[in-house]
């Protein structure tokens, strides 16, 4: 049996209104009509199957049947904070396979080392990916995506984290034991120019643990989602 199709919306009540992209999309890609169901996602892990009531030029109406608690998001809360890369389609890659992956939350940062520029419309970019492989991976909460100026406002962010790794290609050894995280955890990544070891520094300092991603470098959009999937398979995400 195929899935029902998943939107996203403000606020659900015994009768809601699909309106803007999500309308378009239902109406004009999906051709859904009157008697279609779907289910609707208002980003407080609840799922909301409801029946398409009326389709009128600009918005649809529709009642809600059925209520139930998301089965699908992690039961740990893990924050991605990554350096923002230069190649747009870079950062929607970790965005996209950080929602896939179960992360909670997610932040870009600007560092010493940053050379690309964000602005509202990429933020929007951003979080309209999250949205689609929130959907697509059948979670009930798509992570907001939000942007910092500087790594000390983005460490600033995780600072009450169980556990705090820090990815430096620099280091010559981990100071965490990645294969017995326990907890909340947050994962900081660099930009394509990496951390200066001031910036280490300051996380160290901080009570971020440095880790190595192994003897070769990575690209910083392979360290995201590799560093992801082995926290996440370590709390038991993907086990």
């Amino acid at each position: 049996m195929a899935q029902l199709k998943r939107f996203f919306v403000d606020t659900v009540g015994e009768e809601t209104e699909l309106c803007g992209e999500e309308f378009e999309h239902a109406k004009n890609v999906l051709r859904l009509s009157v008697g279609s169901e779907v289910i609707l996602l208002d980003n407080s892990g609840k799922e909301y199957t409801a029946v398409i009531t009326a389709v009128e030029k600009k918005r649809m109406t529709l009642n809600v049947v059925r209520t139930e608690l998301g089965s699908r998001e992690a039961a740990t809360d893990v924050c991605l904070l990554f350096g923002y890369l230069k190649n747009a389609d870079k950062n929607e890659f970790i965005v996209q396979k950080a929602v896939e992956l179960g992360v909670n939350k997610i932040g870009v940062f600007s560092s010493e080392y940053s050379s690309a520029y964000m602005n509202a419309n990429k933020l929007e970019r951003l979080n309209k990916v999250s949205k689609e492989a929130a959907k697509q991976c059948l979670r009930s909460v798509a992570p907001e995506v939000v942007y910092f100026d500087g790594l000390d406002k983005a460490l600033d962010f995780a600072k009450d984290y169980e556990n705090k790794v820090f990815a430096c290609e620099f280091a010559t050894e981990s100071k965490c034991d990645l294969e017995k995280l326990q907890g909340s955890t947050a994962i900081v990544i660099g930009s394509e120019g990496g951390f200066s070891r001031a910036e280490e520094q300051l996380a160290n300092d901080l009570g971020f643990a440095s880790v190595t991603l192994g003897k070769r470098i990575l690209r910083a959009e392979t360290a995201a989602v590799a560093l992801t999937s082995v926290v996440m398979f370590s709390l038991g995400e993907l086990r």
